[in-house]
């Protein structure tokens, strides 16, 4: 991403305090480079829900990110949000879903890509102690960053170097 798009990408976090996964919705797929692929985080909406949020047209980010934003934290990725240090073990998810709108309500519609964060400061050293990924739609298999971390997505992350590359904040 472009140096406009981080910038972008850190104003809309510290506004909404949410976490960015730039090429979570690349089109790109997975190849034998990725020596360290990041596990699909099974069961991970029955972990703490960190917080969620719409971005809805009109918005700089829309076409990437269009929709509803749930966010979701293993206990370990816990402990980093009330501390500041986070633990190999940690995993953050990024379900990003269509939002629809329907009789002056808004709901999800179909899952668009479940974005991973996974801490393992040995096996990630080259983004910062974290693996990145993005699961398109309700694959858990069906990668869309792949070895494409460093630059798809820890690039923008690097500017929350001070928060241990976190843009999300846990709601009180």
């Amino acid at each position: 991403p472009n140096r406009k798009e981080c910038k972008m990408r850190i104003t809309l976090s510290r506004a909404a305090s949410i976490i960015v996964l730039s090429a979570a919705v690349s089109s790109s797929s997975v190849g034998a480079a990725d020596a360290n692929p990041v596990p699909y985080p099974q069961g991970y909406r029955d972990w703490h829900h960190v917080k969620s949020m719409v971005i809805n047209p009109g918005h700089g980010l829309y076409d990437a990110f269009g929709g509803i934003h749930h966010l979701y934290a293993n206990k370990a990725a816990m402990g980093g949000y009330k501390t500041g240090k986070w633990a190999d073990g940690a995993v953050i998810v990024f379900d990003l879903l269509e939002a629809k709108s329907a009789d002056n309500a808004v709901v999800e519609g179909s899952r668009k890509v479940v974005g991973v964060m996974h801490r393992d400061a040995r096996k990630y050293a080259a983004t910062g102690g974290w693996g990145y990924e993005g699961f398109k739609g309700d694959s858990s298999t069906e990668r869309a960053v792949g070895a494409n971390a460093l630059t798809a997505c820890h690039q923008c992350h690097i500017a929350q170097k001070g928060a241990g590359f976190v843009f999300s904040k846990a709601r009180p």
